[in-house]
């Protein structure tokens, strides 16, 4: 990748696993300074009690060419978030790009449960955890962002609005913190247009992340694997795709055109050419639609 990100400021909220790490790491092989921030370090782990850590993500980035730090940081806490900005302001005087990637909520969902089956404090946490957070960070953190024309909020959800819009996900919960951040990125980019900003909501595939690996029972080397307990998995794509996806938005001069709408990593991929660490462009959502959802026989050919 070139440098393309040089000189450039990030940060990415929820940057401690999955598509919030690759996001800082793919950011920081383009040459950026990436701030990555969550619950979970090495001086002690979030209530996900899982072993990845912000410290490891700064350094995958630092390794890729870019420069990593490590920021603890409960995004729903206001003065931590505010402390961060301030830090990030004293620091470099700028910020580029900011990525809402905060979640943290899966162990909460009680799934394809109707709402008087939901436990109302798990559903909350979720939304607290889902949509106040990126909200907070926002809140904080724009004003650095619009200080130079150009900047981008990348806002990362599950499923464009497109496909969300026609599908019921599952849980009251899941489903409206999903729909929420689309809308999100829809209202940064009224808020942002007048000081140059584009805001974008994206979503990733079907992500392989470290518990979707975990729960497949197979690891990145041999994810193919998971194809026995459910064949669709091979639409699946890493974290690096949309990764690569937020990198080539920051990079685009011309990404204003992309402000207020709702993309797939695949969608991006078609039209900046990058692609996942196997060579492919999966099309995860175009898949779910015409096979998945269709009912029809698993298989990715022209798909990926």
């Amino acid at each position: 990748m070139t440098k393309s990100l040089t000189g450039k400021v990030a940060l990415v909220a929820g940057a401690t696993r999955g598509a919030g790490r690759q996001i800082a790491v793919q950011l920081g092989a383009a040459g950026a300074t990436v701030y990555a921030t969550g619950r979970s370090s090495r001086a002690g782990r979030s209530e996900l009690d899982r072993p990845e850590t912000i410290e490891e993500t700064a350094e995958l980035v630092t390794a890729a060419g870019g420069t990593g730090i490590a920021v603890r940081v409960d995004h729903l806490v206001p003065d931590e978030v505010k402390a961060l900005v301030e830090r990030i302001d004293a620091e470099q005087g700028r910020l580029d790009v900011l990525v809402n990637d905060v979640w943290g909520a899966d162990r909460l969902i009680a799934w394809e449960k109707p709402v008087w089956e939901q436990p109302l404090d798990a559903g909350f946490r979720t939304l607290r955890l889902a949509v106040d957070t990126h909200v907070i960070t926002s809140h904080f953190a724009l004003p650095l962002l619009i200080r130079r024309p150009g900047g981008l909020v990348v806002e990362i959800g599950d499923g464009t609005k497109a496909y969300n819009d026609d599908n019921y996900r599952l849980s009251v919960f899941y489903d409206l913190a999903k729909t929420s951040v689309n809308r999100l990125a829809f209202t940064w980019a009224h808020e942002l247009k007048p000081y140059g900003g584009t805001a974008v909501a994206l979503s990733p595939g079907w992500l392989r992340s470290e518990a979707m690996l975990e729960h497949f029972g197979v690891t990145e080397e041999n994810w193919r694997d998971g194809a026995v307990k459910d064949p669709h998995f091979l639409i699946s794509e890493t974290p690096a795709f949309v990764g690569r996806a937020v990198a080539a938005l920051a990079a685009d001069e011309d990404r204003n055109r992309w402000s207020g709408q709702s993309v797939s990593a695949g969608d991006l991929a078609k039209v900046y050419g990058f692609t996942d660490v196997d060579g492919s462009q999966p099309d995860a959502y175009r898949y779910i639609i015409e096979v998945v959802d269709a009912g029809r026989p698993a298989d990715v050919t022209g798909y990926r």
